[in-house]
């Protein structure tokens, strides 16, 4: 017989969780190669046994660890694929050309803001923050550190526009997906998004515009000439290497989907290296036929270590990768948060956790912050972005319509909070692959995460003070309702 968990029964395996990763981060150097993923899984044994003791059997359990992982999967394919196309795209020139070319032209103290815009305007077009971050998040770090800014901070503004376009995008799967928990459609769900992220945005550009202003980076950057010197000596800099991630966008814009569009980034990579770096696979590899230094050395960028020198030790930092092999711990992360989550949701035990707070929200503002805890909630415990949006979206559904408030103020909530905070988060896939893609760690770069760090505050802002909620009995809005493909947005 099944019997319901009480709260603080449920809450266990998370205050379980909690003391093993608070161990971690003073009891070893690196957290993110082992101590995580073992705590995960022994909150997950932990979760099991309550389960067991409920009433749960084996199967039922297993069933959704397996379901769970399976929703993570292609996560996963894509943050392998990104291991490799880093390797190929440093190797073939790619990330050391947009650096070269991108100290030209722009100016330093502009320098935070237009990595905000540009992510941006990458992410909305390809509906992907995973592969913004991984192709011109990367090239933008590099300028950044030749500027003489801290990692930390040009990984937030890379982070905020990236996810800017996660949120708002139409290809993105997260933008598609919200609507569709909340019973409204596209289009409606991204014109109601504008009233909370304009301004969230806004203030976003301003503190970057303040920091970019006032950082005190000129003491500590490098000289921008010897950066370029020791580029143009290692690199060839040809312009024609911009056509690769030129090329790569325009299929994602395409639609082709993201495993292949990330496969053929990294193969016209391996390519480019070919016929432009012959010295850079020479020096990887050594001495032998061209072809045979060709594939190795294309081949090691893919999935191992590749580690450049130039004449600027400081240069040497940027010109490093580890390939799939590199994204192999952060995979194991994800299984393992992947199966904790499974566990928690198959004993009920989240269920009963969110409930009280569900019954407890009376008023318009209470319910949003109901549903944006709930979703950072999730994001924390499930370590899945998707979670975050669909179990909050099924929970509190009826609530919105009892208090009759139309779906997208429910599915605005929805990405306010659970889209924009789980890149916060570091053993949630988001905040995993972003710290492995960029080599910031999580904590890091969230001080500096500002359109992530508002959006939550902003739509419940709003809600507290009425501001843009719409009732079920408003007069409808004229147009039809669309609807767009699907883009993955952690790409």
């Amino acid at each position: 017989m099944i019997k319901k968990p009480g709260l603080f029964e449920a809450l266990l395996p998370i205050l379980f969780l909690i003391v093993l990763l608070t161990s971690n981060v003073f009891l070893f150097d690196d957290v993110l190669e082992g101590p995580n993923q073992i705590s995960l899984l022994l909150a997950a044994s932990f979760g099991i046994v309550i389960a067991y003791r409920l009433g749960f059997g084996w199967e039922a359990i297993n069933h959704r660890i397996i379901k769970t992982i399976g929703s993570a999967m292609p996560s996963m394919l894509i943050l392998l694929l990104i291991g490799s196309l880093a390797g190929t795209w440093l190797i073939s020139g790619v990330v050391p050309v947009m650096i070269y070319y991108g100290l030209d032209i722009i100016s330093p103290k502009l320098f935070l803001f237009t990595a905000v815009v540009v992510s941006s305007i990458v992410s909305v077009v390809t509906g992907s923050s995973w592969s913004t971050v991984a192709t011109i998040g990367v090239a933008l770090l590099g300028i950044g550190n030749a500027l003489g800014f801290p990692e930390a901070i040009t990984a937030g503004a890379i982070i905020s526009g990236a996810y800017f376009g996660d949120k708002m995008s139409p290809l993105s799967d997260t933008t598609n997906l919200a609507p569709a928990m909340a019973g409204t459609d596209l289009f409606t769900h991204i014109r109601y998004m504008t009233h909370t992220t304009i301004p969230s945005m806004g203030l976003t550009l301003i503190l970057f515009l303040v920091l970019g202003f006032t950082y005190e980076f000129q003491a500590k950057a490098i000289d921008i000439s010897t950066v370029q010197d020791a580029l143009s000596a290692t690199f060839s800099t040809s312009p024609l290497l911009f056509l690769v991630p030129v090329f790569l966008f325009t299929i994602i814009m395409l639609k082709v989907p993201p495993l292949p569009s990330l496969m053929i980034g990294t193969l016209l990579g391996g390519v480019f290296a070919v016929l432009f770096q012959p010295d850079v696979l020479r020096t990887l590899v050594g001495e032998g036929s061209y072809l045979s230094v060709a594939y190795r050395g294309v081949m090691q960028a893919m999935f191992g270590d590749v580690s450049l020198h130039t004449s600027h030790p400081a240069v040497n930092e940027l010109l490093s990768t580890s390939g799939m092999r590199g994204m192999l711990p952060t995979v194991w992360l994800i299984l393992a948060a992947m199966i904790f989550g499974g566990v928690m949701e198959a004993g009920g035990l989240l269920e009963r956790i969110t409930r009280p707070i569900v019954e407890r929200a009376k008023s318009n503002g209470a319910l949003v912050a109901s549903t944006v805890l709930s979703c950072i909630f999730f994001n924390t415990t499930a370590s899945d972005q998707y979670i975050s949006i669909v179990v909050p979206g099924r929970m509190f559904k009826a609530s919105f319509a009892r208090k009759g408030l139309k779906p997208e103020v429910l599915s605005r909530t929805l990405e306010d909070s659970g889209t924009m905070t789980s890149v916060l988060i570091p053993w949630n896939t988001c905040g995993a692959t972003q710290a492995k893609v960029l080599g910031v760690a999580t904590l890091s770069y969230l001080p500096y995460c500002f359109f992530n760090l508002i959006s939550p505050l902003m739509t419940i802002l709003f809600a507290v003070f009425n501001i843009k909620i719409r009732k079920l009995d408003d007069p409808v809005a004229p147009g039809p309702k669309r609807e767009a493909p699907v883009k993955d947005s952690m790409l």
